[in-house]
């Protein structure tokens, strides 16, 4: 009881007044405000849904800090709203040069076949209706003995990491010519130097890279009973990269392929010049740990949804309504893409999209908003 007690007394809500939302949504400014104008009817009612933020049945809804070691109590940042998001010269802005999102698997993703290519392709599909507008392909799949990187065992959880600041590098020489951004995803932990215990992720935005991990997302990664922590004290040699050959990855399931998607989606918007959201919950938001990570939504407020909606130019409306068809649609589609050959074979296994029930149901009404005035 007393644990709970103190569980609540920490926990605080960010509430901006309707006000400053208004200005962080639309600017200060007339050429802001007439840009802001463009925007449908309907569009504007989805949008400035965020006032009611903290109002039953909202369809946004206000941040709650769980304790200190949430990330924005633990990492002060200045907010961004639209306008300076806007003015920002160094902001990336996909172009006709630069206009494809590629993703570069490292390592195993569980064992070799078509569950694995299958899991795989679900990710570049949603990435890809995600940022609506966007291409994104699959580079072909690399071992972790192929990126040359160095590796450790975790002192604490006796599991196998590798460290980021050499699978940038290694991505580095790896960026297509056409590519806006490249990310590397892998089911192995990483380190972004000696003194850390870990990181999810690490990204270079000028150089318009990053690499994350998604190992800490099995379900039972911090337990006793991991499968991946190794069963023998084990100092392996560096470029001995023997004990990454049939290390454990975590099982695909409904909740690993929901946190993948929203790890993946929050990343991106990074490269897109989009800094952590402190408006309203938000993917933008930041995360420490596995459980703020799951309070954040599968998508943007509405203030991160005017910055991305911009940069891409999509239509509001059709982009949720690819987000819907991808949550429902049983099998994977693998139409219009340049997959690499490990991801030819036949993908047939249904998509396990019950973790995603929530945001579906959310789509739907921001749907109803948009499209109410339609037979």
């Amino acid at each position: 009881m007393r644990k709970r007690l103190q569980a609540d007394i920490m926990m605080k809500v960010i509430q901006h007044s309707v006000q400053t939302l208004q200005v962080a949504l639309v600017g200060s400014c007339k050429d802001l405000t007439k840009l802001y104008k463009k925007y449908t009817k309907e569009e504007r009612q989805l949008l400035e849904e965020g006032f009611n933020a903290g109002q039953p049945d909202s369809l946004f809804q206000l941040i709650t800090l769980h304790s200190d070691s949430d990330w924005i109590a633990a990492h002060p940042e200045k907010s961004q709203d639209f306008e300076s998001f806007y003015r920002d010269p160094n902001r990336k802005i996909p172009n006709s040069k630069n206009n494809i999102l590629y993703i570069q698997t490292i390592g195993s993703f569980g064992e070799v076949g078509p569950m694995t290519d299958q899991y795989v392709e679900w990710l570049r599909e949603y990435c890809q209706v995600f940022f609506y507008g966007l291409t994104v392909k699959l580079l072909p799949a690399v071992t972790v003995a192929e990126t040359g990187c160095s590796f450790r065992v975790n002192s604490n959880s006796h599991n196998l990491q590798i460290l980021t600041g050499d699978l940038l590098r290694f991505l580095h020489h790896r960026i297509p010519e056409d590519a806006f951004c490249v990310i590397g995803i892998t089911m192995i932990d990483l380190y972004p130097k000696d003194s850390w215990n870990f990181v999810f992720g690490q990204a270079s935005l000028s150089m318009g890279m990053g690499v994350f991990s998604f190992a800490r997302y099995d379900d039972n990664f911090y337990s006793s009973s991991y499968a991946g922590r190794l069963k023998k004290c084990l100092k392996p040699k560096q470029g001995d990269y023997s004990v990454f050959d049939g290390y454990y990855t975590p099982p695909i399931t409904s909740s690993l392929l929901l946190r993948s998607c929203k790890t993946m989606t929050h990343e991106i918007g990074h490269m897109f010049g989009i800094k952590h959201c402190q408006w309203l919950n938000c993917v933008m938001q930041g995360s420490n740990h596995l459980d703020e990570s799951d309070r954040r939504p599968l998508d943007f407020c509405p203030i991160c949804l005017r910055k991305i909606q911009v940069a891409i130019n999509f239509k509001i409306a059709e982009r949720y309504k690819a987000l819907l068809y991808w949550m429902e649609a049983e099998q994977s589609q693998t139409t219009g893409s340049d997959v690499a050959s490990s991801c030819q074979s036949v993908l047939h296994y249904p998509k396990p999209t019950e973790a995603f029930e929530t945001s579906r149901l959310w789509l739907c009404r921001c749907l109803n908003i948009l499209e109410k005035d339609k037979d």
